[in-house]
C-alpha cells in the first residue's frame, strides 16, 4: 500500500478527475486548471476560469465541465483554454455557490448549489448556520434548468449510478447522501443512500469499480452539532467570532464507497501527516485520487 502527494503549483486543489488517458485534472483557488501527469509528476496550466473552480467531470469532444463557485457552470477546453459559461444564473438571480456536478451519458448536467446566502468565502457560515438552502439542479443538452432537490443541508457532491438509474447528492450538513430516483418502479421518488456518516461528505463521485465514493473531508465535530440545534442567532453569532475560535476541519484522510444498495463496500481511514481535508475522490482502476480544499497537491492511494 503506498500513498503518494503530487504538488501542484497553487493552493487548493478541491477535487481530482482522471481523464481515459490517464491525465488528473484539478484546480486551485487562483483559478487555474491544472493537468497532472501521474507518471512524472509534472503539472502544466491548461486554462483560467477567473473564478474559484471545484467540481471538474469530463464533457464532450475532451472538454472539461467546471463547477466554478464564483462564476458557475463552465464549458473549459484544455486544449485551447478557452472558457465558456453555461449556466451561471437560475431563475434570474445569479449562482452562489456552484460547487459540484456529474454528466449522464446523454449530456444532460446535474449540479449543485450550495447556498442561496453564501459563496465559497463563506462556506463556513452556511454550514455552521445550517441555512439549508443548498439545490440539486438538471440541466438538459437544449439548456433548459430544472430544480431537482431544494432545501438541502449544504448541498456538495453529485454522481450518477452507473445505469443512471439514480442521481445523489451529498448534505454536509446533513452527513448524508440523498438519493432521487431516475428510472424504475421508483422513479421520482427519494431516499438516503448513506446516512449518519462518520463526518461531513464533501465531492462524491462514482468510480470506475462502479461504487459511489464519497469524501469524508472532517469527522463529527460535537460543538457543530450542538449548534445545530441552537437559535439561529446564536449559530450566526459564532460566524462572527474570529476566525482562530471558529471550528476547524480536523486534520484527518477519509474516503468511503458504497454499493447501489447503500453498503459500505470501502472505508479508508489513512494517516499521513503531509495531507489533510479531503474533498475529492476518484477512484480509477484501483488506485484512489484526492483533492483538498487546504493543500496545494492531489495525492493516491494504491493498495497494490
Amino acid at each position: 500500500m503506498t500513498f503518494t502527494v503530487h504538488p501542484v503549483p497553487s493552493m487548493g486543489a478541491e477535487d481530482v478527475l482522471v481523464g481515459p488517458d490517464g491525465t488528473v485534472w484539478t484546480g486551485t483557488e487562483d483559478g487555474a486548471i491544472w493537468a497532472l501527469d501521474p507518471t512524472t509528476g509534472s503539472t502544466r496550466r491548461v486554462a483560467d476560469t477567473g473564478g474559484r473552480p471545484l467540481g471538474i467531470e469530463l464533457l464532450g469532444g475532451g472538454h472539461l465541465l467546471v463547477c466554478d463557485a464564483k462564476r458557475g457552470l463552465l464549458d473549459v477546453d484544455p486544449g485551447s483554454g478557452a472558457v465558456a459559461v453555461l449556466c451561471d444564473r437560475i431563475d434570474g438571480r445569479p449562482m452562489r455557490f456552484c460547487n459540484n456536478a456529474a454528466v449522464a451519458g446523454d449530456g444532460t448536467i446535474w449540479f449543485s448549489d450550495s447556498s442561496l446566502h453564501y459563496g465559497v468565502d463563506q462556506w463556513k457560515d452556511d454550514f455552521v448556520q445550517d441555512t439549508r438552502t443548498g439545490r440539486l439542479f438538471r440541466r438538459d443538452p437544449d439548456g433548459t434548468l430544472t430544480s431537482v432537490i431544494e432545501g438541502l443541508a449544504f448541498a456538495n457532491g453529485v454522481a450518477l449510478a452507473a445505469d443512471e438509474s439514480y442521481v445523489c447528492v451529498a448534505e454536509t450538513r446533513g452527513r448524508t447522501v440523498v438519493r432521487h430516483w431516475l428510472t424504475g418502479p421508483r422513479a421520482g421518488e427519494r431516499d438516503l443512500l448513506a446516512s449518519d456518516l462518520p463526518g461531513y461528505p464533501d465531492n462524491i463521485s462514482r468510480g470506475s469499480d462502479g461504487l459511489i465514493w464519497v469524501t469524508i473531508a472532517s469527522p463529527v465535530d460535537g460543538l457543530v452539532e450542538r449548534l445545530g440545534s441552537a437559535p439561529l442567532a446564536l449559530r450566526k453569532a459564532v460566524t462572527r467570532i474570529p476566525e482562530a475560535l471558529q471550528p476547524k476541519p480536523k486534520q484527518t484522510i477519509r474516503v468511503q464507497a458504497y454499493d447501489d444498495g447503500g453498503r459500505r463496500v470501502h472505508d479508508l481511514d489513512i494517516d499521513h501527516p503531509g495531507y489533510h481535508m479531503v474533498t475529492g475522490v476518484r477512484e480509477h482502476e484501483g488506485r484512489v485520487w484526492m483533492g483538498s480544499l487546504h493543500e496545494p497537491s492531489v495525492a493516491v492511494y494504491d493498495p497494490a
